[in-house]
């Protein structure tokens, strides 16, 4: 089309009226199907200028993004495309590939929908290039936004699936816990109904309180010890509700940190915080992180005062304080986190139950902030491990995989020009 156009012009002077204007329908129509193509596509567009205002839209991005106005409003022709997003991220995203003059760059994103579900988002940022042999031919940049919510569900399934079927064995051991007290109540409900048969068959007297009491003192414990076997399996089984979106642990660790300094200063202990300056997002429940770095730092709390004790009569500088450790990086594709205190530490036998259910060495404590740590951060597709010695301290260490891009982009030259195997 645009080569026919091209001779088309050279002989404009050659045509008549009605053959310029039957040019002009036909090109209008060539418009008007482009157009429909272009919003027919279920894949996010957003063309943009040199100074990265919008030049046209189409429905899929206007679904995908939220805008804080209607972005195909005349006044929005002369405003950043940044400007125009709602979302605090992206917008930033966007603004940061401008100023650095960056192509070719590309992120994951969660968008929450009007309905309040949450969506999951890929931005990539690519040039707008008028013709390849020609150069400087960049005439803005195409903006692309594809919805990864299903695939991104489906890794959540398949690891939920995953965890479910390393239940099997769990299950077939709670069903062997269960026969032995289901089995003694059975025995003396019977030995019970037998004793009172005979009495009733013989003088009809009921046998003596005692008697009747050392058997249903057994039937109680038992009862009560099915009970406890009944509820750590729930404990074990029960999902997570977990709402993930991709959330930077890093300003989540900051906020810990600013609010609970005061706390830690007043029971004299010192922060030692060292986060990493990379702007990374995991996939992880915001609220449920939380509950992970509070019960982390109760326990350090706990090991601290176990092992310096706490001399409510000794002097401000006498006083002896312990340190806690924040310390995450990335490495391989995975968000390191370690927590590290100098307290009290664990022996061989604690260390080897710290994530039991209902297991703890605190006199006032449930025994489930571990478990429940150590089910979160499976959750999130992480590790939770455990590092201590007696005496010296504890280090637990979380890891959590970076979400990567699986499509690879081109890179160009200064002048454009695609490079690379696919070129």
């Amino acid at each position: 089309m645009t080569e026919f156009s091209r001779r088309v012009s050279q002989k404009i002077d050659k045509l008549s009226p009605a053959q310029i204007q039957s040019l002009v329908e036909d090109g209008y129509a060539q418009i008007d199907m482009f157009d429909a193509i272009f919003q027919s596509l279920s894949t996010g567009l957003l063309i943009v200028d040199e100074h990265f205002c919008l030049l046209k839209i189409n429905k899929a991005a206007e679904r995908f993004l939220p805008f804080k106005s209607n972005p195909e409003d005349s006044k929005s022709e002369s405003i950043p495309v940044w400007s125009l997003i709602d979302d605090e991220e992206i917008s930033r995203f966007l603004k940061n590939a401008f100023e650095a003059d960056k192509t070719n760059i590309s992120d994951e994103f969660t968008v929450a929908t009007s309905g309040g579900s949450v969506r999951f988002v890929d931005l990539y940022v690519t040039p707008l290039v008028k013709n390849l042999n020609q150069s400087k031919n960049l005439i803005g940049t195409i903006i692309r936004i594809d919805d990864v919510t299903e695939k991104r569900n489906q890794e959540v399934l398949l690891h939920r699936m995953e965890t479910l079927a390393g239940l099997t064995n769990v299950a077939a051991s709670v069903a062997h816990e269960i026969k032995n007290p289901l089995g003694a109540i059975s025995i003396h409900i019977q030995l019970m109904q037998k004793a009172i048969k005979k009495k009733r068959e013989g003088d009809g007297s009921l046998p003596p309180p005692k008697y009747a009491e050392d058997y249903l003192e057994v039937i109680t414990q038992e009862i009560e010890r099915l009970n406890k076997i009944v509820v750590d399996f729930l404990m074990a089984v029960r999902p997570i509700s977990a709402k993930l979106e991709l959330v930077n642990p890093n300003k989540i660790l900051g906020e810990f940190i600013s609010f609970f300094t005061p706390e830690f200063t007043e029971k004299h202990i010192k922060l030692d915080s060292d986060l990493c300056a990379c702007e990374v997002r995991v996939l992880l429940d915001a609220k449920l992180f939380r509950e992970v770095i509070v019960n982390l730092s109760q326990n350090a709390i706990f090991a601290i005062e176990k092992k310096f004790g706490v001399d409510e009569d000794s002097s401000e500088s006498e006083r002896v304080s312990g340190t806690i450790q924040i310390r995450s990086k990335i490495e391989n594709d995975r968000y390191i986190l370690t927590f590290k205190d100098d307290g009290i530490g664990m022996n061989e036998e604690t260390l080897s139950r710290v994530f039991e259910p209902y297991f703890t060495t605190k006199s006032n404590g449930t025994g489930l902030g571990m478990a429940m740590s150590y089910k979160i951060i499976k959750e999130f597709s992480g590790d939770i491990s455990v590092k201590s010695e007696l005496g010296t301290g504890t280090t637990f260490t979380i890891e959590l995989p970076v979400p990567q891009m699986e499509k690879k982009l081109l890179t160009f030259r200064e002048d454009c020009t695609p490079t690379g195997e696919n070129a």
